[in-house]
């Protein structure tokens, strides 16, 4: 019978079947970070247990590290003990560790793929929510809280429920300057921020299967704020070609074989979905929230949306909530609302990719009066490859401040944060309120090149007319 490759993936993963009807699922590799494993260690030790399987655990640190000096100790003592808790338990319990020394540091869902860690056909989980990066590998890789970070520690697996499917197709030819983010933006617009509850989703079309992997990690990422658990692309040999060579992929004298395996995780032909999404390439144009939501987004050539004009009280109060955070004019263009800070990096687009394409049209270029920019690689080895190739530069001389690797702005558990009710244009993946570490601070997400258009017009613009 034909399946699609969650489908595949469950079963070749499933241990066995629970009395309440739960599945329990093995973990093929599991990342860990500073800020959700600390207590997850420390219910290991209060039960006397230890970790099943060291060798299938990752860690590197992110969340809470400063971007602008990492020498510790850090000026936030609380940063500080929180790493040092994280070295002590790889330590004691023999866990690979990517930190801040190794040259291989940097957000956890970029140092998984450029290890070579992060595979077809795999389980990927770990305490962090944008998990579902790592499915664009061909992977079902999915968020976890601390106390199921303590499960997979003790046991290498977890109590599951299955997921529904939805296929999701975009096809067709995409318009200048639209990028990957704008895709995954008008995805979420289109079926709403809850629209995924209970289902995993498969991106296809021939759309995802042009995308670089770096820009099927940016679709996948932000799959959770769509509401589904998790989402992926097929593999093919874009994603064997982006593996070969990686520290933790098959050797060269295992690579033929491996591939092949790989290959038989890909959805068969005329296999069933519990729903199929199918949408025009040429209906996207770049893409910006408004709001207070991830499915708030607009064209950059629409208009904030007038509450007065909604179709159901629940939506008009939807709106009203949004614009009396957001401080925006209703019925009036998105297109030239003044920004403060603009905010380059996060896990969803701090990749050499989204630095290579934002300084093809910084170059030259500068930051505009009154606006505080700054460029964060995702990881140590992104950053190196940006100062080789001159791209450091590039936004160093237009006036980013270029730091180090982190998350740093797209959450702010870090010195990193808006101030007051700053505005700040975003590549990253939230816009709640205060996400970005102000309580009344404002975020407009959007594509890493559309941050660099409002970072040198010292407002929302249009990248094309850069």
């Amino acid at each position: 019978m034909a399946q699609n490759l969650y489908e595949k993936v469950w079963q070749a993963h499933t241990v066995g079947s629970l009395e309440d009807g739960r599945t329990q699922l093995f973990i093929g590799s599991h990342l860990i970070h500073e800020v959700t494993s600390p207590q997850a260690f420390g219910m290991l030790r209060d039960l006397s247990i230890g970790v099943k399987y060291p060798h299938r655990t990752f860690a590197t640190v992110d969340h809470i590290v400063p971007t602008d000096n990492q020498q510790q100790p850090f000026a936030d003592p609380l940063a500080d003990a929180m790493i040092n808790e994280l070295k002590k338990n790889v330590e004691e319990h023999g866990i690979k560790y990517f930190s801040i020394s190794t040259g291989k540091q940097g957000i956890v869902h970029m140092v998984g793929p450029e290890q070579g860690i992060t595979q077809p056909g795999s389980t990927i989980v770990c305490g962090d929510s944008h998990t579902a990066t790592h499915g664009a590998f061909g992977a079902i890789a999915f968020g976890i809280g601390t106390t199921q970070v303590r499960d997979v520690l003790a046991t290498q697996t977890l109590a599951m429920d299955e997921l529904k499917v939805r296929r999701i197709e975009v096809s067709g030819k995409l318009k200048p300057g639209v990028y990957a983010k704008d895709v995954i933006l008008h995805i979420i617009r289109q079926l709403g921020a809850k629209g995924g509850i209970g289902y995993a989703y498969e991106y296809g079309g021939n759309i995802f299967e042009e995308m670089t992997m770096e820009e099927r990690m940016t679709v996948c990422n932000m799959s959770i704020e769509g509401g589904a658990r998790c989402g992926y692309v097929n593999p093919d040999q874009t994603t064997f070609d982006y593996l070969r060579g990686r520290p933790y992929a098959p050797a060269e004298e295992d690579w033929d074989e491996a591939v092949e395996a790989w290959k038989g995780f890909s959805s068969d032909p005329g296999c069933d979905y519990d729903d199929l999404v199918q949408i025009a390439a040429e209906d996207i144009e770049p893409t910006v929230t408004w709001g207070i939501s991830p499915d708030h987004g607009i064209g950059i050539s629409e208009t904030i949306p007038d509450p007065t004009l909604a179709s159901t009280d629940a939506e008009r109060v939807s709106i009203e909530e949004a614009l009396e955070y957001m401080k925006l004019p209703a019925g009036t263009p998105i297109k030239g609302i003044p920004i403060d800070v603009a905010f380059l990096g996060s896990c969803t687009n701090g990749r050499l990719s989204d630095f290579r394409v934002a300084a093809e049209i910084l170059k030259g270029k500068k930051v505009a009066d009154g606006v505080k920019a700054i460029a964060v690689p995702g990881s140590q080895i992104t950053a190196i490859q940006c100062e080789n190739e001159g791209i450091a530069d590039v936004f160093r001389e237009a006036g980013f401040e270029w730091r180090a690797a982190g998350c740093s702005m797209c959450l702010a558990m870090n010195p990193d944060k808006l101030i007051g009710d700053q505005i700040c244009a975003s590549s990253s993946n939230r816009n709640y309120k205060g996400r970005q570490g102000s309580p009344v601070g404002r975020t407009i997400l959007m594509s890493p090149v559309m941050v660099v258009a409002a970072a040198v017009e010292g407002k929302i613009a249009d990248v094309r007319d850069l």
